[in-house]
């Protein structure tokens, strides 16, 4: 009897933990549902009331990014948090090397890049782009006694550069040219005035800025090429696309954007 008691405990313990057990796991997958319903509902919350937007950019190109005291400002700033606004997000922009800008686009770890940033057939590979939003040009930055007096004359010189910028790129098609890269454009302007290189290819207003602060300096009538700058966004990311273009059109329309290009570049 007293065997026959033991072996109905022993029953009784074992239908109670698999009961637990049981109890267990499906709580488990009530809480672990119920979390997944919390995260899907905070995402689709956060994507209708807004959120932040990362913009990365380098600082080192005014008017269209440099920075003022602990703040970056520029025409890329003042767009870039304008199209913000117009979406209801909060704006947080990181200052990185330029050729670092479309691979933290392509890991994740921005949304966008604006930087002065160039629209060409090398770049769509990697990243889509925005509407344009500017028309902008590379130009030739030389001493003032330089005998480069066109493009043409660049054949077998030394030639500065940002690296990764479209100077950069178009620069390699100068037949016989050595060029010499620079993290930072004003770097290569600084190479020009110690007479370590012959020429600068640069955009063109943050090059009518480095001409100025350089009194040696000039910048060359006919351009090197001309471009248009647009906002970079990681590829196949068509919803992010449509908004800042719906963003960008507006302030187009509204003049909103002129306002801001004209605040730091004054007519000729």
């Amino acid at each position: 009897m007293k065997k026959n008691v033991l072996v109905l405990a022993a029953a009784v313990c074992m239908a109670a933990a698999l009961t637990a057990c049981g109890s267990s796991k499906s709580a488990t997958e009530t809480t672990t549902a119920g979390a997944a319903d919390t995260t899907a509902a905070a995402a689709e919350k956060t994507e209708s009331t807004g959120g932040k937007i990362v913009m990365v950019t380098n600082a080192e190109f005014p008017p269209y990014e440099y920075h003022e005291n602990d703040t970056i400002v520029g025409i890329d700033a003042d767009i870039a948090r304008a199209v913000a606004e117009q979406m209801g997000m909060e704006l947080e922009i990181q200052d990185m090397a330029f050729d670092s800008l479309i691979p933290a686009i392509q890991s994740g770890k921005a949304d966008f890049a604006a930087a002065g940033m160039t629209v060409n057939e090398d770049r769509l590979k990697n990243v889509d782009f925005t509407d344009t939003y500017a028309q902008a040009a590379q130009v030739i930055i030389v001493t003032k006694d330089s005998p480069i007096a066109s493009p043409d004359d660049l054949t077998g010189k030394k030639i500065g550069v940002q690296t990764g910028t479209t100077g950069d790129i178009y620069a390699d098609d100068v037949e016989n040219a050595e060029v010499q890269r620079f993290n930072k454009g004003m770097e290569a302007v600084m190479a020009l005035n110690q007479g370590k290189i012959d020429a600068v290819i640069i955009d063109r207003e943050p090059a009518k800025v480095f001409v100025k602060e350089n009194e040696g300096l000039k910048i060359l009538d006919e351009a090197f090429t001309e471009e248009e700058y647009a906002i970079a966004v990681k590829k196949g990311n068509t919803e992010l696309l449509d908004k800042m273009n719906a963003a960008i059109k507006e302030l187009k329309e509204s003049g909103e954007l002129q306002k801001i290009v004209d605040k730091y570049i004054t007519a000729e």
